[in-house]
């Protein structure tokens, strides 16, 4: 269904090198994000009381084509089986000249969103490759933040490591989270409707252009083509990731202000960047999803800071004790009725 090698390649020559440096510009780069990541590592454990369960691999600093190239790897373990089902359906596999023209198109516009994303992306903790998952770090992304937004780039990068090294410490101090993960994930796929499959798809891509079009519509790929049982899956994985990228958020606004002399004039300055730079970018980022992303944050943080003021952070951390007490969607925003349930204490 798609050339994912081609992916690959296009998502690598579009999305370009990012800023010039030297190479002794690029190495130095390198040094201080992975020292960035281990100071971060501290502050991060220190302030969520978290440690790590499990071994982790370092660090890895990539550039936009290696970043690509990893989430390509995600997709491919992602989607496999939703393959499989949808040509197991159809009885018979279409013919060659059908599959090479088709994954061939596929394969493009695949490769399209992934350079516009593998310019944006700063870092990321990525869970599909092999447990427990590798934290990545995209340094011609962040130095073309830095330097587009004039901060002080030792305090930028630490900024960013606090946020990211969350992450990691999220599935490292909580082992069963990644498989929980996953396991939605999969769920997800498996929900898909092959009868229906076809037609979503004709239909997404008529509305994909009309949001193109309509820069002000809220149409996002997401809801353009799942069902109605895979929506019950991704309230929860809504409500998961809310919760994720909400924890991370918090923490970084919880350690920064510590650790990070320069944290208001950064905060101030990304809080722009969040925003879009354009009508367009504004409209891909809509459409990609970016915008939920965002509101992930906001929502997420303010869940984690009502439940750590209410019962203070070792509380807050029985959300990491199982599936079952991690919060609903209705939760997220109704911090004192997870911490009812969960603690058995009416809070205000």
């Amino acid at each position: 269904m798609v050339d994912w090698d081609l992916a690959v390649a296009t998502a690598g020559r579009l999305a370009g090198g990012g800023p010039s440096a030297t190479y002794a510009e690029a190495a130095e780069v390198v040094a201080n994000l992975r020292r960035a990541t281990d100071e971060s590592e501290v502050h991060v454990q220190d302030f969520t009381h978290l440690t790590a369960r499990v071994k982790h691999p370092p660090v890895c600093v990539v550039d936009r084509a290696d970043w690509a190239d990893v989430n390509v790897a995600g997709f491919r373990a992602v989607l496999g089986p939703l393959t499989t089902k949808l040509i197991s359906h159809q009885g018979a596999a279409p013919g060659a000249i059908v599959t090479a023209v088709g994954s061939r198109i596929t394969g493009l516009q695949v490769g399209g969103i992934l350079a516009f994303l593998a310019g944006k992306v700063l870092g990321q903790y990525e869970v599909f490759s092999g447990a427990p998952g590798q934290l990545l770090l995209v340094a011609p992304n962040i130095v073309a933040a830095e330097r587009s937004l004039d901060v002080d780039p030792h305090d930028f990068r630490l900024w960013v490591c606090l946020h990211e090294v969350t992450h990691r410490t999220q599935f490292t101090a909580v082992p069963w989270l990644r498989d929980h993960f996953i396991a939605e994930v999969s769920a997800f796929m498996d929900a898909a409707d092959p009868n229906a499959m076809t037609e979503r798809l004709f239909s997404a891509v008529g509305q994909v252009a009309r949001a193109v079009r309509e820069l002000d519509s809220e149409i996002s790929i997401i809801d353009l083509v799942q069902t109605p049982s895979q929506k019950i899956i991704l309230d929860r994985l809504t409500a998961l990731m809310t919760l994720v990228e909400g924890h991370a958020e918090y923490v970084m606004n919880g350690v920064g202000p510590m650790v990070v002399p320069s944290v208001e004039a950064i905060h101030e300055k990304f809080q722009l960047r969040r925003a879009g730079t354009g009508p367009f970018d504004r409209a891909l980022r809509r459409l990609l999803g970016i915008d939920v992303k965002m509101k992930q944050y906001a929502e997420g943080s303010r869940f984690v800071a009502a439940v750590v003021e209410q019962i203070g952070m070792d509380g807050f951390n029985q959300v990491w004790r199982s599936p079952d007490t991690l919060p609903t969607a209705a939760e997220i925003s109704d911090p004192p009725a997870w911490i009812e349930r969960v603690h058995g204490i009416h809070a205000s």
